[in-house]
């Protein structure tokens, strides 16, 4: 990829990004473990992996304003109109359209290319572990979901009860991220950071339990 396009295309992210969950850094940190993991991988086109994790969250905005819209689809379409619209061939926005539309772990679409897989691995590593459960508290807070709730004014729900809650979220997705991977390399980084996000999750529900106890020997 040429200096000018890498440019071109960061600058669209930049002007897109923006939301403290999924700002830049978050879209750089994708862009580097993805670049690690192609290393690992036969048959990379490195200009499609490139451009797909600069431009995979460019319609976050669009879903944290409307969450009925899915950001991958819009994502999607938006990566595809600007390649087109600033002289990239249309078989390769349509590689590239493909890879955003199937990054999102909420999603039946399966990634089919090694590009797509290698984007879905490096965005599902920069939720799982510690940076994970961050970003999840960060989004919780964007979103307005509290920490948890709280069943029959004295129990816990520790997520497996599905509401919209931190606990809910680490259960039905950080919890079981790690079976989702489609890279060894993708599997075996995110296998080494699973311990931490465990480890918060289990003290914080040990915590807020210990004090709702509190509350019954009253």
């Amino acid at each position: 990829m040429t200096k000018e396009n890498f440019t071109l295309i960061e600058n669209y992210m930049l002007k897109c990004a923006g939301h403290s969950s999924h700002d830049k850094e978050h879209i750089y940190r994708v862009l580097y473990t993805a670049r690690h993991i192609a290393q690992f991988c036969e048959n990379v086109d490195t200009d499609i992996l490139i451009t797909a994790c600069l431009l995979h969250d460019i319609a976050r905005g669009e879903q944290l304003k409307n969450p009925k819209i899915c950001h991958a689809e819009k994502g999607a379409e938006k990566a595809y109109i600007f390649l087109t619209e600033n002289g990239f061939e249309e078989p390769f926005a349509k590689k590239v359209s493909d890879c955003i539309l199937t990054h999102r772990f909420r999603n039946d679409r399966q990634p089919q290319s090694t590009e797509a897989k290698i984007l879905f691995d490096a965005d599902k590593i920069d939720v799982a572990g510690a940076l994970g459960v961050a970003r999840t508290l960060i989004y919780s807070g964007e979103t307005k979901r509290p920490l948890y709730s709280v069943i029959n004014d004295s129990e816990i729900n520790d997520g497996t009860i599905k509401d919209d809650t931190f606990f809910a979220e680490y259960k039905f997705k950080l919890e079981r991220l790690y079976d989702r991977f489609y890279t060894e390399k993708g599997r075996e980084i995110a296998l080494r950071r699973k311990e931490h996000a465990e480890d918060f999750y289990n003290n914080l529900l040990s915590e807020v339990s210990e004090i709702h106890n509190w509350k019954e020997k009253e």
